[in-house]
Parts: C-alpha cells; sequence; structure tokens
C-alpha cells in the first residue's frame, strides 16, 4: 500500500466511523422512544437523518475516488468494497432508526396501549449486534463478526414473538389494531436493522479471510446459533 493510499483509506474509515456513532445514536434514540411513547425523542431521530445522508453520498464519493486513482488489489481492494458495503448499511441502519422513531410518535398517544417487554429486548440485541459488528470492523476480527452473524436467529424469534402477541391483541381488543399494527412494524424494522447488522459482519470476514460467507453458515456459526441467548445491554 502506498502512503498516499494508505492516508485517503484512513480518512475514509475515520468518515464511516463518525456515521457509525450517529447511526447507533439514531437507533438507541428510537428504540427508547418507542419503548417510552416519547415523541420529542423520536422527533430527535428524524432531525438526524439528513446529516446520515450526506455522509454516506460524502464516503461513496471518497471511496470511487479511492477505487480510480489508485487501483487497489488484495486486501486494498477488499477493504475498499468493505467500506462502500457497510457504507451502504449504515445508511439503511439509520432509515429503519426514522421509521422506528415514525411508529413511536404514534404510540406516543396510545397511552392504554403497553409496548411488549419483548420488543425491548429485541431492540437491545438489535443494537448490540450494530456495535459489535462495528467494533469487529474496527479490530479486524472475524471471529467476532461470525458471533455476531450467529445472533441475528435470536433477533428473529424474537420478531415471531412480537407478531404472534400483536396478532392476539388485536383479535382479543379490536379498538387495539392500529397500534398493535405500528407496533407490528416497529418489530419488522427492529428485525431488518439486526440483518443490515449481519450484513456489517459479514463484509468484516470478507474483508480479513477474502472469503463471502453469505448463505454458507460454517460449522462453527451453527454451534454458535445453537448455544447463543440473548443478553440484556445498557444504553
Amino acid at each position: 500500500m502506498t502512503k498516499q493510499l494508505h492516508r485517503d483509506m484512513e480518512a475514509v474509515q475515520r468518515d464511516v466511523l463518525a456515521m457509525s456513532a450517529m447511526v447507533e445514536e439514531m437507533i438507541n434514540k428510537a428504540c427508547r422512544a418507542l419503548r417510552e411513547k416519547d415523541w420529542a425523542l423520536a422527533n430527535e431521530v428524524l432531525e438526524t437523518d439528513t446529516r446520515v445522508d450526506e455522509r454516506e453520498v460524502r464516503v461513496e464519493e471518497e471511496c470511487l475516488k479511492v477505487l480510480a486513482l489508485h487501483q487497489p488489489v488484495a486486501i486494498d481492494l477488499r477493504r475498499t468494497a468493505a467500506v462502500l458495503k457497510i457504507n451502504n448499511d449504515l445508511e439503511r441502519i439509520a432509515d429503519l432508526a426514522v421509521n422506528i422513531a415514525e411508529r413511536a410518535q404514534y404510540l406516543a398517544d396510545e397511552d392504554d396501549f403497553p409496548v411488549p417487554p419483548a420488543l425491548g429486548e429485541m431492540a437491545r440485541l438489535a443494537i448490540a449486534m450494530v456495535r459489535d459488528a462495528l467494533d469487529s470492523f474496527v479490530e479486524h476480527d472475524a471471529q467476532a463478526a461470525r458471533r455476531v452473524i450467529a445472533r441475528d436467529d435470536v433477533v428473529d424469534n424474537y420478531n415471531r414473538a412480537v407478531i404472534e402477541e400483536m396478532y392476539e391483541r388485536m383479535r382479543s381488543n379490536p379498538e387495539h389494531i392500529g397500534a398493535a399494527m405500528h407496533c407490528f412494524s416497529a418489530s419488522r424494522h427492529i428485525e431488518r436493522i439486526a440483518d443490515h447488522a449481519t450484513n456489517i459482519a459479514e463484509d468484516v470476514v470478507y474483508l480479513v479471510e477474502g472469503e463471502i460467507c453469505r448463505h454458507r453458515p460454517t460449522g462453527q456459526e451453527q454451534e454458535e446459533k445453537e448455544s447463543v441467548v440473548p443478553r440484556g445491554i445498557d444504553e
């Protein structure tokens, strides 16, 4: 790697990490606003989205400049490709945080509709997956990334549990159908955040090992999926 390429890639990575900090804050606020039915906190998430979009465009432009000017190969090419993909996943996570915040604003007026506890646990796990996936990127830790991938099934299980609870509430309390549908949507958005965290983790495996692991879980990943349990995260 030439010195100029090294400097350019370090600058791009700093931009991505700055963007990731903004995105993490957005999903934390959005999920907290959902649990607490806090309209004002949800609005803070909506106001941040434009800044994330602007940074996403800037990172993509810088990556394309690196490809055009330096024509990287091997690990440098993988690093640039991984940053491009992670950048896109972060922007999509920010969009999902906005969607959750909008659901939270609707539920803020539903005083008699409790948000299911499983949704809060699901949100904590999804947020932790995003944080850990980004940490594995910074540390170039493929094993940590694989542990993130293994936790996606747990989020899926939470999502199914929330959906079943919402169906039951709609059957027993038709007046809550609107609120239940918004809660249903929020659960789906959180599940998609976990999917994007998984994408980031898969990109880290590709970056470190040169292996495209999508749709091909290893034996180790399968064992981890069978043994992993939800864990609480202090926000």
